[in-house]
């Protein structure tokens, strides 16, 4: 086990310079990477053994099993995978440009971006978000890049909700939070139900530090969320926090105090491995370590644990006395890969069933190249989904997709950094 820090271990300098410094130091002597990734592997070990109510325990349950070839691209189209997962959950990336350039969701050097013409237009949004209602999806999310750089996000927004007569239920974006306050009455008038708003420090120079922006970029960031949480309840709030060993991991208590007077979802997110942004099983600290944090800084029977949805990507948990909650998404040492329901639609328009995948199917040339009706589009999807692994793209561990990330591995990388995957 991993000894516990004293607080003079866990403070990081707030400069650039500080911050990258301190994931040089951030273990103690007796601790080394060898022995942090055993753990980590050990750990996703413990949870692919025969101990599936370690994760589930507090979720309803799920309906029953749907025969594997329900999802077939041969019969009729559907969301079904083979692994008899229904996907009813899609994410759709309206841009690859980000006014933020978060040190690890993209290089300093920046990324490459598709040429407009090459990207999805606002009526080839419209029809894929179409298609997949009908083929099933409840929920859709608009990301990016940044979503709110879009000069259509209000008509796409406005189309979604007249989807809702064919069954969508929830219509959500993530976002930065720099420049939502512009747009958010018409986006909420025409029908966002959320939105996550992404902050991963509450100390300004950090902030700076870790987004490449102004320092005072901070404050505009934070009264965006003020400003949200005035449209509750038609509007539901999430923040999220990707959280980075030596980083900003001595920020945990002060998130989770942010729920004390808002109604509002804290979620920490445990650092994945994309194209270039510097990972490493050293700036991984899972989440049961997190969490363990938080129980010691309240008394006893304090932090509460909440029932989560079936298909919920995140833990959550609140402290007894709180409007909000908080919780855990612990893609890398406590996967939640046996009841996926997500699927992701690029900028450009390739559909992509796994995040950690690198196999993507273009929507978009199959739209263009007016051979390919909505129902043929619908297969296209269903086979796509055929073709999904059971878990992380079927690499095995952390250590694996780290190595696809930097296309050390036998299948060729991960493909694309973050920012052009979408939130």
């Amino acid at each position: 086990m991993i000894p516990s820090r004293t607080a003079t271990q866990l403070a990081v300098a707030s400069s650039s310079r500080g911050a990258t410094a301190s994931l040089a130091r951030q273990l103690p002597p007796t601790v080394n990477a060898k022995q942090l990734r055993q753990k980590v592997q050990q750990r996703i070990a413990y949870i692919d053994s025969e101990q599936p109510q370690h994760r589930n325990s507090l979720r309803p349950p799920l309906p029953p099993p749907i025969s594997p070839h329900a999802s077939s691209s041969k019969s009729a189209p559907s969301l079904v995978d083979s692994h008899s997962r229904h996907h009813s959950y899609l994410r759709i990336s309206l841009t690859e440009r980000c006014s933020f350039r978060c040190t690890y969701c993209m290089p300093a050097e920046g990324v490459p971006l598709t040429p407009d013409d090459r990207l999805l237009s606002t009526e080839e949004v419209k029809r894929i978000a179409r298609v997949f209602v009908q083929m099933g999806v409840k929920k859709i999310r608009l990301t990016g890049g940044e979503p709110t750089l879009r000069k259509d996000l209000v008509d796409i927004v406005r189309y979604l909700d007249s989807l809702r007569g064919e069954g969508l239920e929830s219509i959500g974006i993530t976002t930065n939070g720099l420049v939502l306050a512009r747009s958010l009455p018409e986006l909420v008038a025409a029908g966002l139900t959320h939105v996550n708003i992404s902050i991963d420090s509450l100390l300004p120079d950090r902030f700076a530090s870790i987004s490449r922006q102004s320092p005072k970029t901070l404050a505009r960031v934070l009264a965006t969320i003020d400003d949200s949480l005035r449209y509750a309840p038609q509007l539901k709030v999430k923040l999220n926090v990707v959280v980075i060993k030596g980083m900003n991991d001595d920020e945990v208590a002060s998130f989770v105090e942010m729920t004390r007077h808002r109604n509002l979802d804290v979620r920490f997110i445990e650092y994945m491995p994309f194209n270039s942004n510097a990972w490493s099983t050293q700036a991984l600290i899972p989440a049961a370590e997190l969490l363990q944090r938080v129980q010691a800084a309240h008394p006893p029977g304090s932090v509460q644990r909440h029932v989560d949805e079936a298909n919920d990507t995140t833990r959550h948990y609140a402290i007894r006395g709180y409007k909000g909650r908080f919780g855990f998404i612990s893609s890398m040492t406590d996967h939640f890969c046996s009841t996926c329901n997500r699927v992701r639609v690029l900028a450009d328009g390739n559909l992509k069933v796994c995040l950690f995948g690198n196999k993507e199917v273009s929507l978009r040339d199959a739209m263009r190249s007016d051979q390919v009706d909505d129902e043929g589009l619908g297969k296209l999807i269903s086979g796509a989904l055929d073709r999904k692994h059971f878990k992380h793209a079927g690499m095995r561990d952390p250590k694996e997709i780290w190595e696809a990330a930097e296309g050390r591995s036998l299948g060729g990388g991960l493909g694309r950094e973050m920012s052009r995957i979408g939130g």
